[in-house]
């Protein structure tokens, strides 16, 4: 199947020769007909695949079909959990509207109050931004969501965590005379999104994407096992000299991500970083640094770990292995992104070495050992061995007096033959 055959406007198609992609993917084919038809949808696709050209190709699609008739406020609205993620969302929109007169804007936290004015004074077609900020703007009612049409959720997942389901609602309540729902997520497991979806989307269409075979991200997958934290910092400094061409490395605090930078530095590797309660200017500073490939490090804790779309990221390295399978499987979705090829890398200690094997289990995948013969481990690879589930079971009540038992059972057995 090509984009033309999915009924896009010759504008939308010329953008997305442009941006190089030839053929739809997955959930593209699934979701886009659907769209276009005007149903709310509710889907899941693993990160990498392409959901934000699902989403944005049917939204540009109707803002040309339905063009604007008068001045006004925003007529898609599309919520990110994350500013960097806003961000992309928001450049790739630009990028398929390119060849068309629709107007994009982004509104995220941490940018000068006067510039989403400024934003919000346009007649926006479509306006990416972050429940919070944008909420600032509703109550001080510098932000209009009469004209809202269509609203689009992505990363539905990831706003649970960050606890922006109220402000989403409260959003949805102010744009009450949408036409359309559309709640994307990495997964669709447990009720938590399920339930999310009911108070926002109207009998909607379910889409589990599974990536064919072509364009499932080849990630390849393997862990060194570090007798200590000398030893971890060790491989890391090996690895990125010798291995990398270009790498996110992720911590788990920000203060290991200080410690960590100041180390590198000392071995002549440079980096930039992204970590939590960071200005905006420098967030974006860090990003276009990586992104233009003059710094080709970056060290992120995991308020990164979605949202990075730079698509020639050779590496992806575990410093620190998370908390959860799930946030494994997005960070190591940083690489390999679109079908390319990627490789994933933990450094795990002994006290960490339970994740691995839960990270494996999640993804249905195997991750293997590796051993860097100048680095080998003085350690053996811990074993993991399986909880075992209790299973309940009734007790039978005995009689204590046997002999008591033995009269019960003549008595019942006399009872029947005299009736």
């Amino acid at each position: 199947m090509t984009f033309e055959e999915l009924e896009l406007d010759e504008t939308l198609c010329h953008a997305v020769a442009d941006m190089g992609y030839e053929t739809p993917t997955n959930i593209q084919e699934l979701v886009i007909p659907l769209a276009m038809d005007g149903r709310d949808i509710l889907a899941s696709a693993p990160t990498g695949t392409g959901k934000t050209a699902a989403f944005l190709l049917p939204a540009c699609q109707f803002l040309l079909d339905y063009p604007r008739k008068q001045p006004g406020a925003t007529r898609i609205l599309i919520l990110t959990p994350t500013r960097e993620l806003a961000l992309q969302v928001y450049e790739q929109a630009k990028s398929f509207t390119k060849h068309t007169q629709l107007i994009c804007g982004v509104i995220t936290g941490g940018i000068n109050y006067g510039t989403d004015k400024e934003t919000l004074s346009q007649n926006l077609d479509i306006l990416v931004a972050t429940p919070g900020r944008l909420l600032e703007h509703i109550e001080k009612e510098t932000a209009d969501c009469r004209d809202i049409e269509c609203l689009i959720l992505d990363e539905a997942d990831r706003m649970l965590d960050m606890g922006f389901s109220t402000v989403v609602n409260q959003i949805a309540t102010e744009a009450r005379w949408r036409k359309q729902n559309l709640l994307f997520s990495a997964t669709l497991e447990g009720a938590g999104v399920r339930n999310f979806a009911k108070d926002i989307l109207i009998n909607p269409e379910v889409v589990e994407a599974n990536p064919s075979r072509k364009e499932k991200n080849k990630i390849h997958q393997w862990y060194h096992l570090a007798d200590d934290f000398a030893h971890k910092q060790a491989l890391l400094i090996h690895i990125l000299k010798e291995q990398v061409t270009t790498a996110v490395v992720f911590v788990k605090t920000r203060e290991r991500l200080q410690m960590l930078k100041d180390v590198l530095a000392s071995k002549g590797i440079n980096v930039c970083w992204l970590q939590g309660e960071m200005p905006q200017d420098k967030r974006n500073a860090a990003l276009a640094r990586f992104k233009s490939g003059e710094v080709p490090i970056l060290l992120a804790t995991d308020v990164a770990a979605r949202g990075i779309d730079v698509p020639d990221v050779s590496h992806v390295i575990n410093f620190d292995m998370p908390r959860k399978a799930d946030i494994y499987v997005h960070r190591i979705g940083r690489t390999g992104r679109a079908g390319a090829k990627g490789t994933a890398i933990s450094l795990v200690e002994a006290h960490d070495f339970a994740m691995v094997a839960k990270a494996a289990r999640y993804m249905e995948e195997p991750i293997k050992g590796r051993v860097i013969a100048e680095l080998r481990p003085k350690n053996k690879t811990p074993k993991i061995t399986a909880k075992k589930k209790k299973v309940a079971t009734k007790k039978k009540t005995r009689p204590k007096n046997k002999a008591k038992a033995r009269a019960s059972s003549k008595a019942k057995s006399a009872g029947k033959k005299a009736k």
